[in-house]
């Protein structure tokens, strides 16, 4: 007798949902958008300087200088610092490329440093180690949302006399011993891209500080290099926060710390229902602040496998990152092999991100958690 195969339940979980986030916030986003279409005024106008104050207070800055884009907040605070030719900045191998791209576009070379694969971020040790007489920086990158261990960084900073640049694209609101992520550099760079979690309706980004002349040299440089109009002093960008989104994001940062919080609950959850689950590693505290779970990254065996069988099952997931930056075509010339970053490289063949975001639900949790323990139990 033939045996009737049982179908498989889809859950339908999405990775992130940001129409429910927006059903949250409607009236009030509505009313700032027309406020902003009244004005008329959509380039360096009064919510942008507004929202560069409410940020740079939020993160315990003096400045807040606002531009068109996360990786834009990279590549102008490098040059602000005066990286170029020549110097080399340190970066971890494992975070998105354009943490690398920037140094490279500044006709810097970019050195690849190992992660410290329990919290994701920047080693260190391996840091210590790749310094050379020709190091101008270090980028440490508080990835999926938790800060790089940065005392020690910053010790290795000091002690070498470089600068540091804080890639905090992830994790706005994050704390490190009671600091807010950001605010420990020489700059500290913000994305606002929509999945972040506090993302604009479209590109943007801002870069914090504690100095004026790298704030002043900001602003120059993400205006075509000009402090006084049609005067430019240098070659600069066209990077420029507008008024739309500048009101977008001022309506939400009024909600970041409650949305994070939120996060923080739903990856306790997961934590909870996940516990014990043969081969699973949980996303890991570094014990020295708050984590804001841009991402919930758990580390699996066979781990493209366990993505297609969640799939399957209507369950969105995403792999940050599949490929090292030392591993990647781009840097090819620069000679790194397969074994030289073994945890950056390890972490590339084992991240899941797993669906989190202030509005998932107890029950879509339970889904995913469910389906995760019943793939990896094949």
């Amino acid at each position: 007798m033939k045996t009737e195969t049982k179908p498989q339940i889809r859950h339908n979980v999405p990775l992130l949902d940001l129409k429910e986030q927006y059903a949250t916030i409607r009236d009030e986003v509505q009313s700032a958008l027309a406020a902003v279409f009244d004005s008329q005024q959509f380039i360096f106008g009064p919510q942008l300087q507004a929202l560069e104050q409410e940020i740079a207070a939020y993160c315990g800055t003096r400045f807040g200088i606002g531009v068109g884009s996360g990786t834009d907040a990279l590549l102008l605070s490098l040059r602000a610092l005066g990286v170029g030719p020549g110097d080399e900045v340190i970066v971890p191998a494992f975070t998105f490329f354009a943490t690398a791209e920037c140094v490279s576009l500044l006709g810097a070379t970019p050195v690849f440093a190992d992660i410290q694969l329990s919290t994701f971020t920047l080693d260190p040790e391996s840091v210590a180690a790749k310094l050379s007489p020709r190091t101008r920086a270090i980028i440490p990158v508080h990835l999926y949302g938790q800060a790089a261990d940065m005392n020690p960084l910053l010790e290795l900073a000091r002690k070498h006399k470089l600068h540091m640049v804080e890639d905090n694209a992830q994790a706005l609101g994050a704390t490190y011993h009671g600091q807010r992520t950001g605010a420990m550099a020489d700059a500290g760079c913000i994305s606002f891209y929509p999945t972040k979690n506090l993302g604009a309706w479209g590109d943007g980004g801002m870069v914090v500080t504690n100095s004026e002349a790298v704030a002043q040299r900001l602003r120059s440089l993400r205006d075509h290099g000009s402090a006084h109009k049609y005067l430019s002093q240098e070659v600069g960008w066209n990077s420029r926060l507008d008024e739309i989104q500048s009101a977008v994001l001022r309506v939400k940062l009024r909600h970041l710390d409650e949305w994070n919080r939120q996060r923080r609950s739903h990856a306790a959850a997961y934590d909870s229902q996940l516990r014990g689950v043969a081969g699973l590693v949980t996303p890991q505290l570094g014990g020295w602040g708050d984590h804001v779970f841009h991402q919930y990254t758990i580390r699996v065996p066979h781990r493209d496998a366990v993505q297609k069988v969640l799939s399957a099952r209507g369950i969105s997931t995403a792999i940050y990152y599949p490929v090292p930056l030392h591993l990647q075509p781009a840097y090819a010339s620069l000679h790194y092999q397969p074994g030289d970053l073994p945890q950056s490289e390890r972490a590339s063949a084992e991240v899941l991100s797993l669906p989190v975001f202030a509005e998932i639900t107890d029950a879509q949790i339970t889904s995913v958690s469910d389906a995760l323990r019943e793939s990896l139990a094949r």
